[in-house]
């Protein structure tokens, strides 16, 4: 591709880099010049401007980015293409769920050349119908074509950006209480996460904050997802919510994760449903670390230990300096 500044007998056809006044009006970036244009510029005064003009084996920046996005998703699903426009196409999510990407993959496509970009939320983000998952940029008015083909080889195997969409469709809240406690407070909030997931909330059992009673409260539910929700704060992998998941025949796979808000988590399975204990900043609905593991969990993402391990960088997801510290030793 060529840029720069042309006279103006020479720049019919040439795509304008720049926008132009003119006194009928204005002619936008991007306009492929034709002779009423270069009329309507000769009569404004200007003797040239700055074209950019495709070469032989150059692609145009609409035809280009929708390529690459066809290439992008290949057999994702769950996602739907933008039309092109001045070199850009977006990619939304078709319904609620999770963005699975191959970095890898992504990184290899924005490896090849300046020009040709992708750029996508981060992976597991939490989609909402119609949210922009990726968007595909061609920097310039065209690339070599040889280059794309290369960036869209790179994606060509597999999709490199996927929409994992809800599995799970049922849940239970069990709520245990203590005297003095809080109640059902975050009822409403947890009831919203589930809604955005697609995920009715179909029981919300209130029980004493002691193992027997929460075992069997757990033992009799017959949703698809388990959540509880504890009246005082589960300290430590015996503590009661999870000693209770083991009487009624679970098993506990990960307490605490190193997220703030969302240390006292912890994540197991009960028949095959799996049981997600949350901490107590889920009664609000700003975002802590349990909605990344409720997101990925609805939408039939494997969560192991390991993967809440690796959480932690960037999961400082809010710093409150009112947030009581440590005390200090006396």
């Amino acid at each position: 591709m060529k840029f720069g500044p042309v006279p103006l007998s020479q720049a019919e056809g040439a795509v304008l880099a720049h926008s132009v006044p003119t006194r009928g009006g204005r002619l936008r970036k991007g306009r492929v010049l034709s002779g009423a244009d270069l009329q309507a510029l000769a009569e404004t005064g200007i003797a040239e401007v700055i074209v950019a003009r495709l070469g032989p084996d150059d692609l145009g920046e609409d035809l280009a980015a929708e390529r690459l996005a066809t290439a992008v998703l290949g057999q994702g699903k769950g996602l739907k293409q933008t039309r092109p426009f001045t070199g850009r196409v977006n990619l939304l999510a078709e319904g609620p769920g999770v963005a699975e990407l191959d970095v890898a993959a992504l990184e290899a496509v924005n490896a090849v050349h300046p020009m040709i970009t992708i750029a996508t939320v981060p992976p597991w983000q939490q989609m909402r119908d119609g949210g922009m998952v990726a968007t595909i940029k061609i920097i310039s008015y065209g690339v070599p074509e040889a280059d794309l083909a290369q960036a869209c080889a790179a994606v060509a195997t597999a999709g490199a950006i996927t929409l994992r969409q809800p599995v799970l469709k049922t849940a239970t809240l069990i709520i245990t209480e203590i005297p003095g406690g809080v109640g059902d407070k975050g009822r409403n909030a947890i009831a919203g996460r589930l809604e955005a997931l697609g995920v009715t909330l179909e029981t919300v059992k209130l029980v004493p904050h002691r193992r027997t009673e929460l075992a069997a409260a757990l033992a009799a539910c017959t949703s698809e997802l388990l959540l509880v929700l504890t009246g005082s704060a589960t300290s430590d992998g015996e503590d009661v919510a999870p000693a209770a998941l083991r009487a009624a025949g679970g098993r506990v796979t990960r307490f605490g994760m190193p997220v703030d808000p969302g240390n006292l988590l912890f994540l197991g399975a009960l028949n095959g449903r799996p049981v997600i204990g949350l901490p107590g900043c889920a009664r609000a609905p700003a975002l802590n670390g349990a909605d990344w593991v409720l997101s990925r969990v609805i939408c039939g993402v494997p969560v192991s230990s390991a993967d809440i391990a690796g959480m932690g960088v960037g999961g400082l997801l809010k710093e409150i300096p009112t947030r009581p510290q440590p005390r200090r030793g006396r």
